[in-house]
């Protein structure tokens, strides 16, 4: 970690005349600096720390910790480490360039902490993202911008911390999955007799081919321009970020089309990851997005591009496929979930906060 002990360091939200951040706010003798890799291992050590006192256990991978740090997408996140004086990871805070007009906010403190001194640099750290989330915004040359960060719905103590930082509880996410078994390889997956899923088309190399990575993209950008809390990306973005995932897979992107008229259209898509499995569990499906056009929904598509996941997994033996859905869903996802047998397992939820872009 780089660190810094003045009240003036370089700091890694790009702006080298502020603090990173105020002394007052570390007991003596810690530090704060950016992190690097050395200290992904450290900082996963303190997300399994909080995971596990904010729902009891934890599903952390090292992986995404590195990923988030260390990995090509790094250049749109800006990163904290706090460090007490033996050097252990006591707080971590996170920005990450989402979208325009989006930046999404973490401050992980160590449970373990008295409770004086985890509100004290919790403040910190939800600070010096407000400070850092400003200057992103101003180098997309945006006015405002929003926080977005989160809370497990159990974890009241994170939910405090970011109620004195101003900000508000704005929407709750089920988690859900459901366990696969070898029948699910053999179950139906396409519902309409004018419907076609698959996998987006492989060119030379492995590589997909590029006018069904923009379909996926388009269908998306459409399907949840609806939805709660929706912020345009641009294609380029979009892929991105997928590919930064350590658990992206091109064999894990379908589309979903509808013949009508003899012209084929893209009518829906689903992104799925790979997420490892916890010691020697099978790894599982997640389904990271599943959208459907406004103009074919009442048709089966979300169904078939679900049970298709489902048959997926199942043929590739794995444990089970997880998503996360809206709990007010304005399109009722979490009512098709539920008859697929999808099981919510624990709830998390968005808080947001508006930053006027300082000058």
């Amino acid at each position: 970690m780089s660190t810094s002990t003045d009240a003036h360091p370089a700091t890694s939200d790009g702006d080298p005349g502020a603090p990173l951040l105020p002394l007052d706010a570390l007991p003596p003798g810690w530090s704060a600096g950016a992190p690097d890799g050395a200290d992904t291992a450290d900082l996963h050590d303190l997300l399994r720390r909080h995971e596990v006192a904010a729902r009891g256990r934890s599903s952390a991978g090292l992986a995404d910790v590195e990923a988030d740090v260390t990995g090509p997408g790094r250049h749109t996140r800006r990163h904290v480490l706090v460090s007490d004086a033996r050097g252990r990871a006591r707080g971590w805070g996170t920005v990450h360039d989402r979208a325009a007009g989006r930046v999404l906010v973490s401050a992980v403190v160590d449970p373990h902490l008295p409770d004086d001194v985890a509100a004290t640099l919790a403040d910190a750290l939800l600070g010096w993202a407000e400070r850092a989330s400003s200057a992103l915004a101003r180098e997309r040359g945006l006015d405002l911008t929003q926080m977005d960060s989160g809370a497990f719905a159990a974890d009241e103590r994170q939910q405090g911390f970011l109620r004195a930082a101003g900000f508000d509880h704005t929407r709750t996410w089920w988690q859900m999955g459901r366990p696969v078994s070898e029948d699910d390889a053999d179950a139906a997956a396409q519902m309409h007799p004018d419907l076609t899923v698959r996998r987006v088309r492989r060119a030379g190399g492995g590589m997909p081919d590029e006018a069904d990575l923009v379909a996926v993209h388009d269908v998306l950008e459409e399907a949840f321009a609806d939805h709660f809390n929706y912020h345009e990306e641009t294609f380029d973005e979009f892929l991105s970020r997928l590919r930064e995932d350590p658990g992206h897979r091109w064999d894990h992107w379908w589309l979903a089309e509808l013949t009508q008229d003899g012209e084929t259209r893209p009518a829906g898509a689903l992104v799925g990851t790979v997420s490892p499995g916890a010691d020697e569990a099978p790894a599982s499906t997640y389904v990271a997005y599943l959208g459907v056009l406004r103009s074919a929904r009442g048709r089966g598509v979300a169904k078939s591009l679900l049970r298709t996941v489902v048959a997926d997994a199942a043929a590739r033996g794995r444990a089970r496929v997880s998503l996360e859905v809206d709990a007010d869903s304005p399109t009722g996802a979490n009512e098709l979930y539920a008859a697929e047998g999808f099981v919510t397992s624990y709830s998390t939820q968005s808080w947001h906060k508006d930053v006027v872009v300082s000058s």
